[in-house]
């Protein structure tokens, strides 16, 4: 026998904040998402076949094995942030493959014509490599990644609201860059000593650095988010410029501490850890300011009716998720999706609104709100049922 809904739950809201709603919803990105993970997908394969060539197959699913564990522990940590309000699965998918792929073909690309371009000048000679780790590599890398967090701001604008946003599309572009370089590097590792230096080059890139490439393209990440919290518009282009600086200096700090310390271990823990620690706090302030929005404009169409006090506190705290979920796995039969289709709704609704007041939406925020006041009835609904 199912048990009575939560009282939080408000069947009769009242009249919406919009008015004269317009036809269609928030749809941004469709066409731009099949391109752009057909076009990424097909570029993936190119590398493949690169790393196959260059590697051998068995050094090549050797390497992939063991490039798996670090981008599963990236991965996770990304969801952890993306928790309070999720990123349509497509923008996260292009993101990845972005960063698996086409950012990696730029950076070899970019390196073969620095190669070739050594060779012609100095016949014999050789590129630097230092120079290449503290001022090539971070700036055709960042740039690469940044590329990809930049085209999703552009053509799915309606699903970039916030730093949170741009945090966890660049970390995911990041992170995919991150695992088809540790398969290149576990690959050479092994086919060039043995056993004993591939278990080094994994316990310093997949135990001491999973998060480096994170660290680094999250500023570009987070700044695009500043610039879509402030209008987007041409200045985002200057935001992305600033966060790039960042994440170029960042890089080169990393790589340079690598190449030029004499205590590489000792500037690991005093330089890059509180690097990282500095990076996980600034992360938990985004989040909390992603669920103060979520209250304060839930709040506004709570006095519209739409939402009962306690249905707010339900919607947009940790603790009230926890127990409108808690109820709606008790339910015969469980409830849990419904409950979380709901949850979703309501913070996409927040933001929206959220852009709204901040004068970044016109008439497209009508729709997506339109859209979502509807998509939030009708949860409620099945949810009462």
């Amino acid at each position: 026998m199912t048990s009575a809904p939560p009282p939080e739950l408000n069947p009769t809201p009242a009249a919406p904040l919009w008015s004269a709603p317009p036809p269609r919803g928030r749809r941004g990105g469709t066409v731009f998402a099949v391109i752009g993970i057909v076009l990424a997908g097909l570029v993936g394969l190119l590398v493949l076949a690169y790393l196959g060539l260059a590697l051998g197959v068995s050094t090549l699913v050797i390497g992939t094995l063991l490039a798996l564990v670090p981008l599963g522990v990236v991965l996770l940590a990304v969801r952890w942030i993306d928790r309070w309000e999720p990123e349509p699965r497509w923008a996260l998918w292009f993101a990845f493959l972005w960063g698996a792929a086409v950012a990696v073909a730029i950076a070899l690309v970019v390196d073969l014509g620095v190669q070739l371009a050594m060779a012609f000048a100095q016949p014999g000679g050789s590129p630097d490599e230092a120079l290449q780790a503290v001022v090539q590599a971070p700036l055709v890398e960042e740039l690469a990644k940044g590329l990809g967090v930049l085209l999703i701001f552009a053509f799915s604008r309606s699903h970039f609201d916030g730093p949170v946003d741009g945090l966890v599309y660049a970390a995911t572009a990041a992170a995919g860059f991150a695992f088809t370089e540790n398969i290149l590097y576990f690959g050479q590792a092994l086919a060039e000593g043995g056993a004993s230096e591939l278990g080094a080059t994994f316990v310093l890139r997949g135990i001491f650095s999973p998060f480096a490439h994170v660290l680094f393209t999250a500023c570009i990440g987070i700044a695009i988010g500043i610039g879509a919290s402030r209008g987007g518009g041409p200045g985002v282009i200057g935001w992305f410029l600033l966060g790039l600086t960042g994440a170029v200096l960042l890089h080169a700090l990393w790589n340079g501490s690598l190449a030029f310390a004499d205590d590489a271990i000792g500037l690991y823990f005093t330089v890059q850890v509180p690097i990282f620690v500095g990076a996980l706090l600034v992360t938990v302030y985004l989040r909390r300011q992603e669920a103060r929005i979520t209250r304060t404009r839930l709040a506004e169409y709570g006095a519209a009716g739409w939402f009962s006090p306690a249905e707010v506190e339900m919607l947009a705290t940790p603790a009230g998720r926890r127990q409108a979920k808690a109820w709606a796995r008790a339910q015969t039969p469980p409830r849990t999706a419904l409950m979380r289709r709901l949850i979703r709704d309501a913070t996409h609704l927040a933001f929206t609104r959220q852009r709204m007041v901040t004068a970044r939406d016109g008439r497209r925020g009508a729709v997506d709100e339109h859209a979502l006041l509807e998509a939030v009835a009708a949860d409620r609904a099945a949810l009462l049922r």
